[in-house]
């Protein structure tokens, strides 16, 4: 299956699109169900735990996903395309922009 078709790519126009908090909050509760973007999130949270080194345990433990799925979000998280360690050095740079006051970019 190619998931890099064109009903995906207009996808990710419309996601790039969202101007603001609220109207991600909207279009994604829209798009996903509760499950599934609560979901989303506890990988994200558990992709930010292993860049940080977290174990396993520990991961599996605050965020309620198996270890299984812990797993791959590292793999993705080291061999995977880029998404993950991108999103965490813009995130790193947009907090440390914030914090000591030049206010958001």
């Amino acid at each position: 299956m190619n998931w890099d078709n064109p009903k995906t790519k207009d996808l990710f126009l419309a996601i790039l699109c969202l101007n603001s908090m609220a109207e991600t909050k909207r279009f994604f509760r829209d798009l996903l169900t509760e499950e599934e973007i609560i979901e989303f999130g506890k990988r994200w949270q558990a992709a930010q735990m292993l860049a940080r080194k977290m174990p396993y345990s520990e991961i599996v433990e605050k965020t309620g996903l198996s270890s299984t799925t812990v797993a791959r979000v590292s793999k993705w998280l080291n061999r995977g395309m880029g998404g993950y360690k991108l999103m965490l050095q813009k995130l790193n740079s947009h907090h440390a922009s914030f914090s000591i006051g030049k206010g958001l970019r």
